[in-house]
């Protein structure tokens, strides 16, 4: 209990003192094209589930905000949003950087793993880069499972973004990405990253060691939805930069769907 909690203390610590770098990194993103990438891989997955209804009777719920990403594109498109962190200097980083679409957004400091929301509020769930770093993942999936209504989607994206400390075939391509950047000159995405103390959470982290989306399907599965998961998301959602970054550890997509009964 006693290591636990100490993981929980030091990732928090971790992900609030990051918020600024963080901001400047999904600020980059909102003036760029990824802007219309995202919004329009999001509005896809979401319609298609969903067609023929209005975005504003939509409900959706970003967990794992951050800056602020995923909820000031949503809110853009005309979704209802609620988006919740676990940190307060995130979401005073998504509050800024949401502009005049902040007042369509509903901000809430929260635990994944412990949502303060009542079953079946939401029609869709999205998160991006969160759930490898939860120290419950399992038990976040059956809150986001509880939350969801009847006939509501997940789409969670996220990749193996640690397993180099793992597994050893990971970590010589991990080595190649580095090699990569450097013989690309794209900028290199962990610049301006406490590398050791990323690591050091990481490698407490559960989902570090497991290879997914394997993982997910299993255990939402177990919860009952019906699951499908693209490994090749990553060719739709990333930049060339992004590509070159991270050639080892694509980003996959689990798309979840609660059963209706």
């Amino acid at each position: 209990m006693q290591l636990q909690q100490q993981y929980e203390t030091e990732n928090r610590a971790y992900w609030s003192n990051r918020a600024p770098g963080y901001s400047e990194v999904n600020r980059s993103e909102l003036r760029s094209g990824q802007r219309q990438v995202w919004g329009g891989t999001l509005s896809e997955l979401i319609e298609n589930h969903y067609p023929g209804r209005e975005r504003e009777t939509i409900a959706v719920l970003d967990i794992g905000t951050g800056p602020g990403f995923f909820a000031i594109i949503l809110a853009e498109m005309g979704y209802q949003v609620t988006a919740v962190d676990y940190t307060e200097s995130m979401l005073e980083k998504a509050r800024l950087n949401a502009g005049i679409w902040g007042e369509k957004i509903r901000f809430l400091q929260m635990n994944a793993e412990e949502l303060k929301l009542g079953s079946g509020s939401f029609d869709v769930i999205v998160t991006r880069n969160l759930t490898w770093n939860l120290p419950h993942p399992e038990k976040a999936y059956g809150e986001w499972e509880r939350v969801l209504k009847p006939g509501g989607i997940l789409l969670n994206f996220d990749a193996n973004w640690y397993n180099y400390l793992f597994d050893e075939a990971a970590r010589e391509g991990y080595l190649q990405d580095r090699e990569n950047i450097r013989e690309s000159g794209v900028p290199n995405e962990t610049d301006g990253t406490d590398i050791p103390a990323m690591e050091a959470i990481a490698f407490q982290a559960p989902l570090s060691a497991l290879r997914r989306p394997e993982w997910d399907r299993k255990v939402l599965e177990r919860l009952g939805m019906a699951v499908e998961t693209d490994p090749e998301i990553w060719r739709t959602v990333w930049t060339r930069e992004e590509r070159i970054n991270n050639s080892s550890t694509p980003m996959f997509l689990v798309r979840a769907v609660k059963r209706k009964w």
